[in-house]
């Protein structure tokens, strides 16, 4: 599904935050990508969405190299992924309603199939009590939730989740575990960066490890090593 080819990235001379990458992920794999601050996390996050372009090598979506693409053709990349980050980004002034339909009328859907999806996507995370509430008037665990309803509710095949339980307490981290774990189990892609330990060893699937720029470990059942 995503290839990351000899990918570098060099800001300048003294700072690398890819130092010649190459990684396969497959459809359907949960990938959980660990490392230190600045080990190069969120840069190869960044690559997949071309949000960041590589200094030498290639990043392939399916067949797709994500850095040749027109404008036209990334948005549709794009709406393909979902995306879950550590400050959730939700829309303070909507409801959990409004954050999820926002984000579906971006593609077209019609009133009618925003009415039957929401709903039902708020049911999935455990929120269907919450339909008319802000996120102010929501628990941390509770706006990262409504964060991952947003980010499913176009089907897209691959979730990024960059460290999406680093403001949460041990319960609600464990919530969110299972969440995206669910996710996963129903089919979708799921790349998770992560500092939490425990967070690793509760998901128990293939595990990255990056430490300046560089890929050092790669294991199919791993743990947090490092």
């Amino acid at each position: 599904m995503i290839y990351f080819n000899n990918v570098s990235k060099v800001y300048n001379k003294d700072s690398v935050a890819l130092d010649d990458v190459t990684l396969t992920i497959k459809a359907g794999e949960f990938v959980s990508i660990v490392g230190h601050s600045g080990a190069g996390k969120t840069t190869l996050l960044k690559m997949i969405l071309a949000e960041d372009v590589p200094t030498n090598g290639t990043v392939f979506f399916e067949s797709q190299n994500v850095h040749k693409l027109k404008n036209k053709d990334l948005t549709k990349l794009r709406c393909r992924i979902g995306t879950v980050f550590q400050d959730f980004k939700l829309l303070s002034n909507k409801t959990a309603y409004e954050n999820i339909a926002f984000a579906m009328e971006a593609v077209g859907k019609t009133d009618e199939e925003i009415a039957g999806d929401v709903p039902h996507v708020l049911e999935l995370v455990d929120l269907g009590s919450k339909i008319f509430h802000f996120p102010h008037q929501m628990s941390g665990g509770e706006q990262q939730r409504l964060a991952i309803a947003r980010a499913i509710i176009n089907q897209p095949e691959l979730i990024i989740a960059d460290e999406p339980t680093g403001n949460l307490d041990p319960i609600n981290t464990y919530e969110i575990v299972q969440i995206l774990k669910k996710i996963n189990d129903l089919g979708t892609t799921v790349i998770l960066t992560t500092h939490n330990r425990g967070v690793i060893d509760s998901v128990g699937k293939r595990v990255v490890t990056m430490e300046k720029g560089k890929v050092i470990r790669d294991d199919k059942e791993g743990k947090y090593v490092i």
